[in-house]
This record gives C-alpha cells, sequence and structure tokens, in this order.
C-alpha cells in the first residue's frame, strides 16, 4: 500500500509505503462514538459536591437532653435526618469521575480506523520533513501554503501537524496559527484527528 510524498514546498518527492494493517481498516462509527464519548469525559472535572455532617455549619451542641422530653434522642442538628443537615454518600471530587472505561487496544483500533478513513478522504499529508530553524509564523503560514495546489482551501482548515518528536521551534512558529495543532506521534490519538480536517505526518513518525 503506497501514497504520495510531499516535502516543505508542496512538491511530491516519491512514494510512501503504508502498513494496511494500519491504513486499509473498515470504519465502524458506533466504535468511534464511544471512543470520542470517552476523551470528552477525559476532559470533564468531576465539580458536583454536597457536605457531609462534619462540613455542615452549626449543631455544635446537643438539640435537647437524651432523656425525659419524651422525643427521640439527637446529638447534633447537622445529622443527615434534619433539614439543613449533611448528606449521606453525596458526590465529591474524591468519589465521582466521569471516565469511563476503555481499552488500549480499543483506542488503538479507534485510531487506526480514523487514519484509514482519512486516507481514503485525501486528508493525509504524509511529509518528508518538517524542518523550521528560524520559528516565525510567516515561515510555519507559507509551508501550509505550499499544499494549496494539492489541497484546495487547506489553509483555511483545521489542521494537525504529527511530529516524530517533540520540537519546540516548530511548535512556537505554529503557535499563533490558532486553526494548527502540533503534537508528537506519542501524544497522537483518535480524537485530535476527527477535531482536525487535515493531516500532516512526518515521514518518520509513520514507524
Amino acid at each position: 500500500m503506497k501514497s504520495v510524498l510531499y516535502n516543505q514546498n508542496g512538491e511530491q518527492i516519491g512514494k510512501i509505503d503504508l502498513n494496511e494493517k494500519v491504513f486499509n481498516q473498515k470504519l465502524n462509527p458506533d466504535h468511534i462514538y464511544q471512543v470520542v464519548l470517552y476523551y470528552e469525559d477525559l476532559k470533564r472535572k468531576p465539580i458536583a459536591k454536597t457536605k457531609d455532617r462534619s462540613e455542615v455549619r452549626g449543631g455544635g451542641r446537643k438539640p435537647w437532653k437524651q432523656k425525659g422530653t419524651g422525643r427521640a434522642r439527637h446529638g447534633s442538628i447537622r445529622s443527615p435526618l434534619w433539614k439543613g443537615g449533611g448528606v449521606t454518600f453525596g458526590p465529591g471530587p474524591d468519589k465521582f469521575s466521569h471516565q469511563k472505561k476503555m481499552s488500549k487496544s480499543a483506542r488503538k483500533k479507534a485510531l487506526e480506523m480514523v487514519l484509514s478513513q482519512k486516507l481514503r478522504d485525501n486528508e493525509i499529508i504524509f511529509l518528508d520533513q518538517v524542518k523550521i530553524d528560524n520559528p516565525k509564523t510567516k515561515i510555519a503560514e507559507n509551508i501550509i501554503k505550499n499544499f494549496e495546489k494539492s489541497f484546495p482551501k487547506i489553509s483555511e482548515k483545521k489542521i494537525l501537524i504529527v511530529l516524530t518528536k517533540k520540537n519546540e521551534k516548530i511548535k512556537q512558529a505554529f503557535g499563533n496559527i490558532k486553526n494548527i495543532q502540533v503534537c508528537s506521534v506519542n501524544s497522537l490519538n483518535p480524537y485530535f484527528l476527527l477535531k482536525n480536517k487535515y493531516v500532516i505526518i512526518e515521514k518518520q513518525a509513520i514507524n
């Protein structure tokens, strides 16, 4: 399985071999939906919080004496039995989490599915190398504009750039362009791919 390999000038410089196990998977929409929910839930912070009887204000003294009143014995008006009292087994940041469970293999399978679909839709650009010596936004913009002939209006779309390893100069150069996201291949996940229209992947990152 082969695809076109480009350089930074937007020129086709050859072909690249692709692993069919990664780039030729059938899309399963239900599986992708579950993966999206998983990554969306990772971003949620558990803010639900109730106070237990030790956190509710007041109730420092016994409401009435233990015996002789004919009423039930009570130790505090902040007991969960009382209105305005603490909540038993209520939610809290340490007790409650939105996070769903999903195996590593399921996430890997989703990554392969999304990569395969994007390749079929001609939304992946395989690049020989991303090289920026001077981290200037103008240089980064010109790299993207070089692909306008092969990918019309690419500059107007959301783009994910996948590097072989972290590079602060490249990240800084693209950092001021609002529709571009940069990540290393170790951080790549299907959610990043789905959020962006086009994906630019360095040749060495494919391995």
